[in-house]
Order: structure tokens, then C-alpha cells, then sequence
């Protein structure tokens, strides 16, 4: 896709958005149900995804790990984002692959140690670029897929995160929203 096509087919959304704030807040959904095991099952849009324990917690390595779809979701943010700035800019980019990787402490999610942080303890995304861009360029093309990586930014800077649960059939409990530490 060249840059001007790019413009072309984003120019009314920014228009529509410019004018109509509200119509660009849109809620994303994902939607998943208990499996066979301990497994769950995620509707991802193009196919089935069976969601499981990693190996390192009993998993069997059958079944998509849930930290992995993390940095999955990460790369792929990022790598859409890089070539849509990259085309925006006019950068050629003759190749370009992302690399996404997360530390973990299974202790922290096994109960273990309560030292032990569950989830990722850090994150690194990693870009190997093959292009004739100048090392500015790269500057810019790289802060703006961080300035504008959806997945990035949502990492970087926690949501508010709210709970609830629903009984068959019963109306809707909320808890209490819990903030990151």
C-alpha cells in the first residue's frame, strides 16, 4: 500500500472523528468459554483458539498460552503498526520482523512466593528492520508504532480493570474496580 492510499482510505474516519468525538470510541470484545480440562476456549475472529495451562504450570504445550497470546497480540500490534507508519512516512521497508519476550516467575501464579509477582516482570519488543532509512527515520518510524501501538500503549499505561460475574439467569454482580500496583 502506498502512502497516499493509506491517507485516502483513512481520511473520512479522521474526518468523521473529528467531528463526531464519540463515534470513534468503540468497545472491542473477546469472548471465551470453559473447555475440556483445564482449558478455555477463545473466539479470535478467524478461527477457535484453545487457551491452556503453560507447561510450566502442568499445561501439556497443546494448547495456546495465554502469556504467549499477550506478547502474540504485542508483536502483532506492532508490527501493523510499523508498517503503517512506515507507509505513512514513505519508508521503505524491504523486510521487517517483530520479536516480542516477557519474563516470568511461575511462582507467582503457582502461590508459591508471595515475592513473586504474577504476570510478565518485563516485556521487550524488538524490531529487525531492512530499509535504506536513515537512522532518523528509524528514530521516528519507531517512536511513532510506540507512540501509536494500541496493545503498547495498553501496557505501558494500565486501564482501569473492573471484575464481575453473573449467575445463569441472575442479574450481574460488579466488584469493586482494583487498580495495578
Amino acid at each position: 500500500m502506498k502512502a497516499e492510499e493509506l491517507r485516502a482510505l483513512q481520511a473520512p474516519l479522521k474526518e468523521r472523528y473529528r467531528s463526531e468525538p464519540e463515534a470513534a470510541l468503540i468497545t472491542l470484545r473477546a469472548q471465551a468459554r470453559l473447555g475440556d480440562g483445564v482449558t478455555c476456549k477463545i473466539e479470535t475472529g478467524q478461527a477457535l483458539v484453545a487457551a491452556g495451562l503453560h507447561p510450566a504450570t502442568g499445561g501439556t504445550g497443546l494448547s495456546a498460552c495465554s502469556g504467549d497470546m499477550l506478547l502474540e497480540a504485542l508483536a502483532a500490534c506492532a508490527g501493523v503498526t510499523m508498517n503503517a507508519v512506515a507507509t505513512a512516512l514513505g519508508i521503505e521497508l524491504r523486510d521487517a520482523s517483530v520479536q516480542a519476550e516477557g519474563d516470568l516467575d511461575f511462582r507467582g501464579t503457582l502461590g508459591l512466593a508471595k515475592e513473586a509477582p504474577v504476570g510478565f516482570q518485563a516485556i521487550r519488543l524488538r524490531f529487525t528492520l531492512d530499509t535504506d532509512a536513515s537512522q532518523e527515520q528509524i528514530a521516528a518510524l519507531l517512536r511513532l508504532t510506540e507512540r501509536y501501538c494500541v496493545v503498547f500503549q495498553t501496557l505501558a499505561h494500565s486501564p482501569a480493570l473492573t471484575l464481575t460475574s453473573q449467575l445463569a439467569g441472575a442479574p450481574e454482580r460488579q466488584q469493586p474496580a482494583r487498580q495495578a500496583p
